[in-house]
């Protein structure tokens, strides 16, 4: 079988979301295998994709992709990300949270320790 992937794609199981329409209709989909250009989804039930343009979100990978739909078989779909570069997704704050959590855990901790005569 001819593959004209611009690139080699990597066998992956991830989680995605993907936007279907302009209201904010989405579907939840299984990411198959992934490289810079494109990516293979599985959808759990036949879904009604756009052809032109479409966004698909990766949580675990932080990163959302604008792309096209290149095949489509039965709940099988082939994406091709647009040229634009992928954005990422909003940085959460919650490692600098944890910090300054472990920070004060631990300046607590000092203090415990000279009230109770151990520091």
């Amino acid at each position: 079988m001819l593959d004209r992937r611009q690139s080699a794609r990597d066998k992956v199981i991830y989680g995605g979301v993907a936007e279907i329409d302009d209201h904010g209709g989405s579907s939840e989909c299984v990411v198959r295998n992934i490289s810079e250009t494109g990516a293979h989804l599985e959808f759990s039930n036949i879904v009604k994709l756009p052809k032109e343009k479409m966004s698909l979100t990766i949580a675990r990978k932080g990163r959302s992709f604008l792309a096209r739909v290149v095949w489509w078989r039965d709940s099988f779909v082939g994406i091709a990300f647009s040229s634009d570069r992928p954005y990422e997704l909003p940085v959460s704050d919650l490692e600098e949270r944890l910090r300054k959590s472990e920070k004060k855990k631990r300046q607590l901790q000092r203090r415990i320790n000279e009230l109770l005569g151990e520091g």
